[in-house]
């Protein structure tokens, strides 16, 4: 075992417990250092773990791919492992710690045999910051820990914050024989304890992300009185060079990342707008002496899906990509560069897909479907650092200041493009039974609406009902919570056509959104909440058809009956365990539509 830097009993006598348990031929402990680094690097590449791109084209950029069954999160097999069922509550898969920890000790055994174990120290947040916590991830995957050096704070500084008696959230991972079989991600949030085994894709197995960063600390935060939430960050300067910054929750495939990092349009390029990107997935938010909510990003990396990333999209983010990249099951081309489906420019002839097989444009497979090249779910892990938009304030310890917090899902007749809750109890209730309408490529049934509250259905660590009540509470002791809002870039014409033009576009709604929250502009108050002036939405430079922005605001009462419907059963899950003040929100919307019909 490498000499630590650590005086910490309990982790020194942790790490030796789960080694002879794993049963490496040896154990190495991280530094952070370059050239420990570059060691990995060469060791993946002679071990055909990672592959080097052209170094030219894409400087300090690697190929990884995974096993074909490995590609995602596997939700199913994802565990919140409590002492009582009901502290996970309905929306969660629950098993008991003593069965979960007797099934993945039996996978564990042995599975780091002729491997090493790493030793990753790492900190979410700025080391030594009040928001921040600690973890150590134990693996025998250099792949993780090259992405968690990219994505977390990682080396001896944080050994040396954690000092002789610190806690730290123990993280054990093993690729083990990549058994779909035998994967398990298992959460014990009374413990501090996460265990991942048998996969090797980013999502379950670079514990820092969403088991530490999500699941496990949305159970400290209702403990000690704070957020962990699956939000972006941004900052919004001004003209006159003051800087207002959001925290904005979204489901997948709603633009969050596009959103985090986004450029003004040219319309609004004469204002003198500038974007600040603080974070693109995860925020924690405490409430400070000045009585208002504070917030950091604990990552320092994007863990980003490539398909559709292009300079359209998200152009900010075709520029991070450029170097020090590592990209996950995207397809090869002959010049040592990368390509997937929705990428800058045509599809090349031919390359080398995500399965490491010959591919060719306008290949078929046995059923006539096209072969993509790139998997759906293909990613990248890049630097923060490297965004033209990245946050001066990324590793400030004190956070940043919200104004705002902005809800969306995907509706395509329902939502209008933006409206804003009465007060921090109604949009707690826009929050917990906001939506998406799947599309028929991804479920087969068109308009199937998913409820997703807050965007954390896979990713709270506890009862949902629980999580609802201690958003409630943290209202109750700001002096100065921040307005909330709902937006909907997605409303449709009877053709199935946006409405709306969206990306960079959408600061435009954002503007309102600070104007509403610094009381610069009136609004008009409709059953679901307070809805623009027409008037008071730049448009300047965005021709939309004549009467385009007022369906973009049109309310349908028919609709928001319909959808009562669906709120209220899935309200019913959490039977007693709901919040009152919830149900009282539903009661009276369904008494303001009636007032309305």
């Amino acid at each position: 075992m490498k000499k630590t830097f650590s005086s910490n009993k309990k982790l020194i006598d942790w790490i030796s417990k789960m080694a002879r348990m794993c049963q490496p031929d040896r154990v190495v402990w991280i530094d952070g250092s370059d050239e420990q680094k570059l060691t990995l690097e060469k060791q993946s590449l002679a071990e055909g773990e990672i592959m080097r791109l052209n170094q030219e084209k894409l400087p300090g950029c690697f190929l990884h791919r995974t096993a074909p069954d490995d590609v995602a999160r596997t939700e199913h097999l994802t565990f919140i492992c409590t002492r009582k069922k009901p502290d996970a509550g309905p929306t969660n898969n629950w098993m008991s710690p003593s069965c979960a920890y007797n099934k993945a000790r039996e996978i564990f055994k042995g599975a780091m045999k002729g491997r090493t174990m790493y030793v990753i120290p790492f900190s979410m947040g700025p080391v030594g910051s009040s928001f921040s916590k600690i973890g150590i991830e134990l693996t025998d995957s250099k792949y993780v820990v090259l992405n968690m050096m990219i994505m977390t704070r990682v080396g001896d500084h944080v050994l040396k914050a954690l000092g002789k008696d610190g806690d730290f959230t123990k993280c054990l991972h093993s690729k083990a024989q990549l058994d779909i079989k035998k994967r398990l991600i298992l959460h014990f949030p009374e413990d501090n304890t996460i265990w991942s085994v048998g996969s090797g894709y980013g999502g379950n197995v670079l514990l820092g992300k969403k088991c530490l960063s999500l699941r496990v600390a949305s159970f400290i935060a209702r403990k000690e009185q704070w957020l962990a939430e699956h939000m972006l960050i941004m900052g919004i300067e001004g003209p006159n060079g003051h800087i207002e910054y959001i925290a904005a929750a979204f489901p997948s495939a709603c633009g969050k990342t596009n959103l985090a990092m986004l450029i003004p349009p040219e319309g609004l390029k004469a204002k003198g707008y500038r974007i600040w990107t603080v974070g693109d997935d995860i925020a924690w938010m405490r409430i400070d002496t000045d009585g208002r909510l504070w917030a950091i990003n604990p990552e320092t990396g994007f863990f980003g899906v490539a398909p559709g990333t292009n300079s359209k999209t998200n152009p900010n983010m075709v520029e991070t990509i450029r170097k020090n990249t590592i990209y996950t099951n995207v397809l090869l081309k002959p010049d040592g560069t990368v390509w997937w489906e929705g990428a800058d420019g045509e599809a090349p002839l031919e390359g080398i897909d995500w399965r490491g097989q010959p591919w060719r444009k306008g290949i078929k497979d046995s059923e006539g479907n096209p072969v993509k090249g790139a998997h759906p779910n293909s990613r990248f892990t890049t630097p923060i650092t490297n965004c033209p938009s990245a946050s001066f304030r990324l590793d400030q310890p004190h956070g940043v200041p919200i104004s705002a917090i902005i809800f969306g899902g995907k509706r395509q007749h329902l939502a209008p493009l933006v409206y804003e809750a009465f007060n921090w109890q109604h949009g707690v209730f826009a929050g917990a039974s906001m939506a998406s309408e799947l599309t028929a490529a991804q479920m087969g049934k068109l308009g199937q609406v998913r409820r997703d509250p807050m965007a954390m259905i896979p990713f709270c660590g506890y009862n949902m009902g629980d999580y609802f009540r201690h958003w409630l509470n943290m209202g109750k002791k700001m002096a100065k919570p921040p307005k909330i809002f709902y937006v909907n870039w997605f409303r449709t014409d009877e053709d199935g056509k946006f409405l709306w033009p969206g990306y960079g576009e959408n600061l435009r709604v954002l503007e309102w959104i600070l104007d509403r929250c610094n009381h610069k502009v009136q609004a008009q108050k409709t059953p679901i909440g307070y809805v623009p002036m027409r008037s008071n939405i730049d448009m300047t430079g965005l021709p939309l058809p004549e009467g385009v922005l007022d369906k973009l605001l049109a309310i349908d009462i028919k609709e928001w009956q319909k959808e009562l419907v669906g709120i209220k059963e899935f309200f019913k899950l959490f039977k007693k365990g709901l919040p009152e003040e919830l149900w009282q929100e539903y009661d009276d919307l369904l008494a303001r539509l009636k007032a309305n019909s």
